[in-house]
């Protein structure tokens, strides 16, 4: 019976220090908690599932940053994870090293080294590394190395350095590396080095430098580097190389291969060896290239005619009367 006795203990202190290695309270720097765990500044955390308060982010060791937090890290001030799943907030700051999944609030910001997936809040800002994906607001940004999807509002300005995709709005901007996607609304402007595709308002403007496709409202211009494709209204200006659709201005609109409607008071102009096919309405519309359709003016200009022009003088380079006033009219 002694024996047996001994040989339970001795089992028991065999495993005692692997089984105290998991602890479900703890102050200090326990490297593994499945609880609560109180700390400064963590050091040799491992991980915490359950709840994990300190005061102040992680030193740095070995190249690493803190160990993973499964359930809610607290910041009192400031907290951070290696992996946070869960919820993170801080008086000042709250974030992961590498993937942050959840809910993050930061008083100054919110943030993951790589990839945000949830709901985030920053004072200031919020952002990744690398893809942003959820509902993230900033109080003067919000932005992602990579990508963002789903709705990224920032005080000053939203944007990814690839794609965005959802809804984003900014004080002064958004902007998107690559393409544009979804519905933007920028104080001064939205646009992407790529394409631009959705419902973009920006209140200086919106461009592409690619192709953008959908609705665009600009207070001053609406453009895009290779073609426009729907209903676009600018203040001053509207053009692109193509456009296939509506283009309205205050001012000025114009291109190279119009297929659709250009409408500006002042002037219209198609560029040397464009083309138009369908309607343009300005005071004056200058077209170097081929009008194949029908211009409203009061002064119309066609290089050549392959249509009617309506104005007070109307000038067509393919025509025998190639100056006529009110009426021009050429078929080839």
């Amino acid at each position: 019976m002694r024996r047996s006795a001994a040989l339970i203990l001795c089992s028991l202190l065999a495993v005692l220090p692997a089984a105290a290695q998991t602890r479900v309270f703890a102050i200090g720097d326990a490297p593994r908690v499945d609880g609560i765990r109180l700390n400064y500044r963590d050091r040799d955390l491992e991980r915490v599932r359950g709840i994990n308060v300190t005061i102040w982010t992680p030193y740095e060791k070995d190249g690493d940053f803190g160990g993973d937090v499964q359930g809610i890290a607290l910041g009192l001030p400031a907290t951070a994870a290696r992996d946070l799943d869960g919820i993170g907030w801080g008086w000042l700051g709250a974030g992961a090293y590498r993937d942050l999944r959840g809910l993050g609030f930061g008083g100054l910001g919110a943030g993951a080294g790589r990839d945000f997936k949830g709901i985030g809040t920053g004072g200031l800002g919020v952002g990744a590394g690398r893809d942003l994906v959820g509902i993230m607001t900033g109080g003067l940004g919000a932005g992602a190395g990579r990508d963002a999807v789903g709705v990224l509002v920032g005080g000053l300005g939203a944007g990814a350095g690839r794609d965005v995709t959802g809804i984003a709005v900014g004080g002064l901007g958004v902007g998107a590396g690559q393409d544009l996607t979804g519905i933007s609304i920028g104080g001064l402007g939205a646009g992407a080095g790529r394409d631009v595709t959705g419902l973009h308002i920006g209140g200086l403007g919106v461009g592409a430098g690619g192709v953008m496709t959908g609705i665009a409202v600009g207070g001053v211009g609406v453009g895009a580097g290779v073609a426009l494709r729907g209903l676009f209204l600018g203040g001053i200006g509207v053009g692109a190389p193509e456009i296939r659709g509506v283009a309205i201005s205050a001012v000025a609109a114009g291109g190279v291969d119009v297929n659709g409607i250009l409408i500006a008071p002042a002037y219209v102009k198609i560029e040397e060896d464009g083309q138009l096919t369908g309607l343009s309405i300005a005071a004056y519309n200058r077209n170097e290239g081929t009008l194949n359709g029908l211009s409203i003016g009061i002064f119309n200009y066609a290089r050549r005619l392959n249509g009617v022009q309506i104005g007070l003088l109307n000038w067509a380079g393919n025509a025998k009367a190639k100056l006529l006033p009110l009426l021009n009219a050429h078929f080839d």
